[in-house]
């Protein structure tokens, strides 16, 4: 239970210290802002931290500081009851040090390699003169300690500020409790979304692949009927259309596995130099192979430059892309592939005058398991990854992918490439 305020200074600080802790602000930033609140209106408090219990570490570590070096601060771990922090957190009550004598006695069982750290993180090598630290506490819940200590011998802190001190570490423990609680519910809709994409897929996939099987199976059978003499141009029909089928499935299986690749962080780079016009060639020359109705065009410029980057990890790039634009203009037409060498890195366009993406459909259009839906592409098979594997291709490359679309004039698909790749990739 917060006790009252005794004066309107405290009320006041109080009031601060609340409203920063309901700003719109990831946690660790809300208890920064109350640290630098607490040591401007507590005059005696030079230094101060939040520790917060780390259960699978079996530590307290600091989460805030100010007066302290944070980052050395950090490479602290307080064991339970060690030194003022374990002893507050064990006891559940305000502690009041103050004298030099008692942090000293309270910090005597402090281990010598968090002693160390504490003092580079100060700046100097003597301990506190005073120190008073506040369990934060939320009904039967135990998060940790706040701990504010004066530098200056000057400077002591009085039993009068305990109560003050405590309502200030339980307006930390409510917000703390809050953050939790939010991370929770965020943690329970996250795996509940997943369970239903995984759902989704699960049936989409059951969808897609019998279409292409049905295929199969039906003109194979077609094939092996004993009482039926085909011509062999109805044989070579079958045959084709049996392939164009396994090219449906091992292009939807291929999506599947390289996003799971994606997804357990295994997109391995390995970056050389790379010529994207052959690039772009060799694989418009498979794609119009598989497809009489499309013309595809090549035009980049003569002395297009050499980029640094994953060969076949590029070259699926093109292949979603161009897919994409096949299946989405049905009634066929011409695909360009253009480069565009700019100062810093390089930009391919791919446009197809297909179908086209509506406004609504475009924002989501990287996104894993998304399909235009619309009457116009209700029969065109797809699992609905091809694009956020080539974002994430691209994107693991330093580079950006976007689209521009109009209904029935087509859609342009760009990616960007710098020529040097990042070294922290790959």
């Amino acid at each position: 239970m917060c006790e009252l305020p005794r004066t309107d200074g405290e009320l006041a600080v109080l009031t601060a210290i609340a409203k920063t802790l309901v700003a719109p602000l990831e946690l660790p930033e809300l208890l920064d802002g109350v640290m630098r609140t607490i040591v401007q209106v507590v005059d005696q408090a030079d230094i101060g931290a939040i520790m917060l219990w780390d259960q699978p570490g079996g530590v307290f570590k600091p989460v805030a500081a100010i007066g302290y070096d944070l980052s050395t601060l950090k490479e602290i771990g307080l064991r339970a009851g060690e030194s003022i922090t374990g002893k507050a957190y064990d006891e559940g009550v305000a502690l009041l040090l103050g004298s030099p004598e008692a942090v000293s006695q309270a910090m005597a069982d402090m281990r010598q390699f968090n002693r160390e750290v504490m003092l580079r993180a100060i700046g100097r090598d003597t301990l506190p003169y005073a120190a008073v630290a506040a369990p934060i506490n939320a009904g039967n819940q135990r998060f940790g300690v706040l701990v504010l200590e004066s530098l200056d011998p000057q400077q002591s802190f009085s039993t009068s500020t305990l109560p003050f001190i405590q309502t200030i570490a339980d307006l930390v423990a409510l917000a703390i409790d809050r953050a939790r609680l939010e991370a929770h519910a965020d943690a329970t809709r996250a795996a509940q979304q997943a369970e239903r994409m995984r759902s989704e897929l699960t049936a989409s996939l059951s969808h897609e692949l019998r279409m292409p099987l049905a295929t199969i199976k039906g003109y194979t059978t077609a094939l092996l009927l004993e009482d039926v003499d085909w011509s062999e141009n109805k044989r070579v029909e079958f045959l084709n259309l049996i392939e164009e089928a396994c090219n449906e499935m091992e292009g939807m299986i291929t999506d599947i596995l390289d996003s799971s690749l994606i997804q357990v962080d295994e997109l391995n780079l390995t970056f050389q130099a790379l010529d994207l016009p052959e690039l772009a060639d060799e694989v418009a020359t498979e794609v119009q192979y598989r497809s009489d109705l499309h013309r595809l065009v090549v035009d980049f410029p003569a002395d297009f430059p050499l980029i640094q980057a994953d060969q076949r990890w590029i070259k699926q790039v093109f292949r979603n892309i161009l897919d994409n634009a096949v299946k989405y203009s049905p009634e066929g037409g011409l695909i360009v592939i253009k480069g565009d060498a700019r100062a810093e890195d390089a930009v391919v366009g791919i446009a197809d005058q297909g179908l086209g993406i509506s406004a609504e459909n475009l924002i989501p259009l990287f996104e894993k398991f998304h399909r235009v839906r619309s009457l116009s592409t209700l029969q065109i098979a797809g699992t609905g990854l091809g694009l956020p594997i080539a974002r994430a291709i691209i994107e693991a490359h330093g580079g950006r992918i976007w689209v521009e679309s109009q209904i029935e004039q087509g859609t342009s698909i760009y990616f960007s490439l710098p020529y040097q790749h990042i070294e922290a990739i790959g």
